[in-house]
């Protein structure tokens, strides 16, 4: 059956961060639940909903902001205490409102990730971990990679304490004490953790993930080895997950998975069988979910699903029915509740707007005044700038608490501008002068009224590496303009792996298939060494055959990438030949099938324009850099490899490496 779930917005807070919002227990089945959130100015707000208003339980005052938000209590007790991270303390509150901790930790960082269970508080700065007891330090871990999140299974099905945690390296760390016990390979860098079923699972040892790119999965975390469940991959795109929860919405006596993801999207995934989860229900809100939970908060008896959005918005998906249809000449009569609702909405729209007009009238007044300062308005802007596998490309994703004007775009290495479907902006380059300035793109994005999101695509050429810089400009008075910058890497394109060699300390050593990548790292190492006076001896052994191979790997690609751009070249021809002759029985079989698949080989030649010039590319270089390493000039060879590659010939190709 599929949910039917309609839209409530409830309140808005501050700025919020990822899992700052939780439910607090009912008071008894099927009960309204109070509502708790905490936002980046730093105040905590408690409320429930009456007659369909927001009705505030307590408000504490601004301050630092908040990083988390958990609820504890006493094992196997309703968990109904609250407890926030802000900085690097602790505060603890009652569900009335009432301060009753305030841990100020030994972190030299403020608070990133928490977890609690009973007298146990688990907190992870960006790199380290440290387990308290009863506020006393137990343990401690220095992480090699950024901590996301972090989990502990629960202590009343496993025996003992045994937190993970969740590491941007595309690593699970499982932990024992102050001992790394063993690692977790992802297919991606975990973002979020959640006990599988809210519980665990039967064993109390599975924990759900969600990684920033997208994928979702469930695996067991035994004593000794860590087994994976299932794993469900990104095959729509979709943006990364930021919050998850289990709760029965669809009311099939089966808890469901909600997941909250950065593009706005609210996933419902039902166990239908056994297997991997599938996909019943999806809901888009306009800006990111920071936090996702499942219970009853509107009205007795509705079950719904409460996000929090990155901008403060608490906004509910209930199970309630709230649209209501008339038949032609039927009079829709309204409850005496809703029209008192709509009567105080009104009130409220009109003291909003004679407001709006009264502090208008006071800024025009100050800002013609001699003595009046201007202060600059202070706006949060949530980035992401991560590394797109599939298509080797960057997405940027700039979220604002208020409308986008516009965003520029500057680089000081030639970078590629890609297409997003999503992106509604308008787009105008600028000419640059690349030599001097060494800057090589200058594009300006002109947001649409009301986008607070916007996501862009870029791609970079490895070896040419540099900064990417966004200035973004918000609508709002006096014009105000942040800058953000993100470092493109020489070896962009290349993601790491988990297993490696070690090093000796002051030696590093670097293998790979491809000659070009080690060019690379011998041409930046040496840059760098010469920048910072440090005598550095490199050297290399090249294997012949790594050439042929790397070349064998990529001719696949080069063959099919040819053969669409031929195709996309013919269809116009074969469109007009159709527009005329009307028949086309006479043509051959292979271009009678362009024509029918002429919508997806344009749609996929459109998705990956210069792919093509990009294997060129690629197959240049590595020329180069062979006969490089041997200390010999080839460029002037370039425009017969140019011919050669035209040819498509494999053996051809390899020939001509070896013969040059």
């Amino acid at each position: 059956m599929e949910p039917s779930l309609a839209r409530v917005d409830y309140l808005q807070v501050g700025v919020t961060a990822q899992k700052t919002m939780r439910l607090l227990p009912a008071s008894g089945k099927k009960a309204t639940q109070k509502v708790v959130v905490g936002d980046q100015d730093g105040v905590v707000t408690c409320f429930g909903i009456k007659k369909g208003e927001a009705v505030p339980v307590f408000k504490t005052l601004p301050g630092q902001k908040i990083s988390r938000l958990e609820l504890g209590g006493a094992l196997n007790t309703p968990q109904e205490k609250i407890f926030v991270a802000i900085g690097s303390e602790v505060r603890g509150f009652t569900k009335r409102g009432k301060q009753f901790l305030s841990f100020e930790t030994n972190l030299t960082e403020s608070i990133k990730a928490m977890h609690i269970s009973g007298a146990d508080l688990f907190l992870c700065a960006s790199y380290i971990y440290n387990h308290y007891c009863d506020c006393k330090d137990q343990h401690y871990f220095l992480s090699g990679d950024k901590i996301n999140d972090v989990l502990c299974l629960p202590v009343d099905k496993v025996s003992c304490i045994t937190p993970v945690l969740a590491c941007q390296d595309r690593v699970l760390r499982v932990l024992q004490g102050s001992n790394l016990l063993y690692e977790v390979e992802l297919p991606g860098p975990p973002a979020v953790l959640a006990l599988s079923n809210g519980n665990g699972g039967d064993s109390g040892e599975e924990i759900v993930y969600g990684t920033s790119d997208g994928k979702l999965g469930v695996t067991q975390i035994t004593g000794t080895k860590a087994m994976p469940r299932w794993e469900i991959g990104n095959e729509k795109k979709r943006g990364g997950i930021l919050c998850i929860d289990s709760f029965d919405i669809l009311g099939d006596g089966v808890k469901e998975l909600l997941v909250g993801r950065d593009d706005g999207m609210i996933e419902i995934y039902n166990f239908e069988s056994a297997d991997d989860p599938v996909l019943r229900h999806d809901y888009a809100l306009s800006e990111s979910i920071s936090s996702i939970q499942g219970g009853c908060v509107g009205k007795d008896g509705y079950d719904e699903i409460l996000a929090a959005t990155y901008s403060g918005w608490l906004t509910g998906l209930t199970t309630e029915p709230v649209h209501r249809e008339g038949g032609s000449g039927e009079e829709l009569k309204l409850s005496q509740e809703m029209q008192n609702k709509i009567s105080s909405l009104r009130n409220e729209l009109e003291q909003l707007q004679i407001k709006v007009l009264q502090e208008r009238e006071k800024y025009q007044q100050s800002s013609h005044s001699s003595t009046a300062v201007s202060s600059v308005p202070a706006f949060s802007v949530n980035d992401k700038f991560t590394l797109n596998r599939d298509d080797a490309s960057y997405s940027l994703i700039l979220e604002v608490q208020t409308a986008i004007d516009n965003v520029l775009v500057q680089s000081d290495v030639p970078l590629d501008l890609l297409d997003v479907d999503k992106n509604s902006a308008v787009v105008s380059f600028s000419s640059c002068d690349s030599e001097p300035n060494s800057n090589f793109l200058l594009a300006t994005y002109r947001c649409q009224a009301n986008t607070t999101r916007l996501e862009l695509k870029v791609r970079s050429i490895e070896g040419q590496y540099g900064t990417l810089q966004a200035y973004v400009t918000p609508r709002i008075q006096p014009k105000t303009c942040q800058v953000l910058q993100y470092p493109i890497k020489p070896l962009s394109l290349h993601q790491r792996i988990h297993s490696i060699d070690q090093d000796r300390k002051g030696e590093g050593y670097f293998k790979s298939d491809n000659i070009s990548t080690i060019s690379i790292l011998k041409d930046v190492l040496s840059k760098e060494a010469t920048k910072r006076k440090i005598n550095l001896n490199i050297s290399y052994d090249v294997n012949e055959e790594s050439v042929r191979h790397t070349l064998k790997l990529i001719h696949p690609k080069l063959e099919y990438q040819q053969l669409l751009a031929k195709k996309v070249h013919l269809i116009d021809a074969l469109r007009e030949l159709q527009v005329h002759e009307g028949n086309l029985d006479f043509l051959l079989p292979k271009y009678r099938s362009i024509l029918e698949e002429a919508d997806q080989l344009l749609e996929e030649y459109k998705r990956q324009p210069a792919h093509l010039e990009r294997l060129y590319g690629m197959i240049t270089d590595l020329f180069i850099d062979k006969f490089k390493f041997k200390g010999t000039n080839v460029k002037t060879k370039v425009p017969l490899l140019l011919e050669i590659l035209d040819g498509c010939d494999q053996d051809g190709l390899i020939a001509f490496f070896d013969a040059a």
